[in-house]
């Protein structure tokens, strides 16, 4: 097991945000690659905490061929872009958009006055020339939501990613490749506790929650 520490890392960002990446896939980024930052699993290439400033947004700009999936865990974001025009996503939605070979534009606005928080997974898609995609998935606490591929989804998927919502003495169960990345509360395997910003890299483990927490779980 290895575990990245989210404030380990530098604090970049861009246009309204201030962010930590976490994984920068050399397949994606080559040279680009941020110091310090991990590679990926399976067609997962792309992992960034960012915090949007009062009022901040990303501002307008496209995506091809990749899918990408944003968590928003404080907060809200008004979404503007070619799918899904106006949403307001609010904390605890996942929005996962797949470019297709045609590909979408998109713009994520803090709306409000405060600061609020998003995470944004990005994921190669497996097949190319896929049909462009919009979806919005509310997971439920106590519950284990696929949001990403898997043998079951429209577009059946090797890499897949789910939301754990554990309440406290619930179990976070691993047993195959993956990558794990606390996003609120306390889990431990018995020996450590986990928090916020850990990302953990396994092939088997277990979690127990010590408190109501959210895990995002990437596999491959």
């Amino acid at each position: 097991m290895q575990v990245l520490k989210r404030d380990s890392l530098k604090l970049g960002g861009f246009a309204g945000l201030t962010e930590h990446r976490m994984v920068t896939d050399s397949r994606a980024f080559g040279g680009r690659k941020a110091p310090g930052t991990w590679e990926g699993i399976g067609n997962f290439i792309y992992l960034a905490d960012a915090r949007f400033q009062p009022f901040g947004e990303t501002g307008m700009h496209g995506h091809r061929e990749i899918d990408v999936i944003s968590v928003v865990l404080e907060g809200r974001i008004e979404h503007g872009g070619s799918m899904g025009q106006g949403q307001y996503l609010h904390a605890g939605d996942v929005q996962v958009q797949r470019a297709g070979d045609i590909g979408f534009s998109h713009n994520e606005v803090n709306p409000d006055s405060s600061e609020n928080r998003m995470l944004q997974l990005w994921v190669l898609p497996e097949k190319p020339n896929q049909p462009e995609d919009y979806e919005v998935i509310t997971p439920k606490a106590g519950v284990v939501t696929p949001i990403y591929g898997g043998a079951n989804s429209a577009l059946p998927t090797e890499t897949t990613i789910v939301v754990h919502r554990p309440q406290a003495g619930e179990k976070v169960q691993i047993d195959k490749d993956s990558l794990l990345y606390i996003c609120d509360g306390l889990v431990t395997d018995g020996e450590s506790g986990f928090v916020d910003g850990d990302l953990i890299r396994t092939d088997q483990l277990t979690l127990t929650a010590k408190e109501p927490s959210f895990v995002i779980v990437v596999s491959a």
